[in-house]
């Protein structure tokens, strides 16, 4: 059996993963990726995972030279937000007004995927393992990963980058505690018939939360949060009925809509995990964390979390990768952010949700209110811009 040792092993080269690995590329340590599951090159179909990426996250990926790999015209700015409430509340964000170019940039997750895998491959101190992982376990000097083939790769640090139901998690018994919304995320990309403008339009009410995304030349993506019944309803529409249906809930804001490629949900669900860190190990991502999409935030809280740890390792000193005190410094760094995020979007979900009179008075009457707040408004444009 041989033994193969390094710095740093990340299991899982999704978003998050990779960015962490890359952000390492200078560090001089010896780094292992896993993953069973390369990415493929991007189609010229549009994908129905659309993500908002935040000028904070954007610049990080910029830093990496990953940014410039991407194609620009598959890439939408955000420059004005129009959020509705259940009945005339509105909250409308906007981006000359925050003092800003943009407030995010929408693009589908291939691309940012396929090219952050392409940048490490040329790295020098990272090594790429596709296989699938049997067997990890821990001792006071690091981790230990046995492969399907029967390898074994040892390091000071395991970085688990796994997702949601993350196998790293699970093997470190780590605690995660998750809470079934008993609602999907239904997807799909429309083209439309008026300029959206670069406007992100959402809409909360009683069949859940609707978002329009903009995509380029007069396409957009939906994201429709939504009970069970109202899923299979919509995954059983015909491309003609669900495009009216939609164009219907969004007020026909954007003229007639057209449904391109297929519609997809998935599961909504909040994750709140026990600790980031342990002697060894530290979570990034999906599985360190879940949130409701209704704020498009989950991506750049993973991102955000690779940044950071990547800043926690590269300016640790002579501490091993895998010292807990240093382990710690980047769960303190991250605790806050997390939380704030799982809090609002949570709250803001469970507002929503119910349909008695004085809370849909309280919760508009609140809309409103912080949109004639102009602090309040650029305190909130803060935190989504990191």
């Amino acid at each position: 059996m041989s033994t193969t040792q390094f710095d740093i092993i990340v299991i899982g080269a999704g978003i998050v993963g990779a960015a962490f690995a890359v952000a390492m590329r200078d560090s001089h340590l010896r780094i292992a990726v896993i993953e069973p599951h390369p990415p493929a090159p991007p189609s010229a179909e549009w994908d129905t995972r659309i993500y908002a990426i935040s000028p904070g996250s954007q610049d990080f990926l910029r830093d990496m030279g990953v940014w410039q790999q991407l194609d620009s015209h598959r890439i939408q700015p955000v420059y004005a937000m129009d959020i509705h409430g259940d009945d005339a509340a509105r909250l409308q964000f906007d981006a000359y007004q925050a003092g800003v170019p943009q407030l995010a940039s929408i693009m589908e997750s291939s691309p940012l995927q396929y090219a952050l895998w392409q940048t490490l491959q040329t790295q020098e101190n990272t090594q790429l393992i596709n296989a699938a992982c049997t067997d990890l376990r821990w001792s006071t000097t690091g981790g230990q990963v046995t492969l399907a083939d029967g390898k074994v790769l040892t390091a000071s640090l395991i970085v688990g980058a796994d997702g949601n139901k993350s196998w790293v998690r699970e093997q470190a018994g780590i605690h995660a505690k998750r809470s079934d919304y008993a609602q999907s995320g239904v997807v799909a990309n429309f083209t439309v018939a008026r300029d959206h403008q670069g406007t992100a339009r959402q809409w909360f009410n009683e069949s859940g939360v609707l978002a329009w995304l903009p995509l380029p030349n007069q396409h957009i993506s939906m994201v429709w949060s939504t009970d069970a019944a109202h899923t299979a309803a919509l995954m059983a529409a015909t491309p003609e009925q669900l495009a009216a249906q939609v164009a219907q809930a969004g007020g026909h804001a954007l003229g007639e809509l057209r449904q391109i490629g297929r519609t997809a949900a998935f599961p909504l669900s909040i994750n709140r995990v026990d600790k980031l860190v342990q002697s060894g190990l530290a979570l990034i991502g999906d599985a360190a964390h879940g949130v409701h999409p209704l704020a498009g935030q989950g991506v750049n809280l993973g991102l955000r979390d690779a940044r950071e740890l990547a800043r926690t390792l590269t300016q640790r000193g002579k501490a091993p990768c895998g010292d807990v005190l240093l382990l710690q410094r980047y769960q303190r760094a991250r605790q806050t952010d997390i939380v704030a995020m799982q809090t609002m979007t949570d709250g803001l979900h469970h507002l929503f949700r119910h349909s008695h009179p004085v809370l849909a008075k309280l919760r508009n009457a609140g809309m409103n209110f912080t949109n004639q707040i102009t602090p309040l408004k650029s305190w909130l444009m803060r935190q989504a811009l990191n």
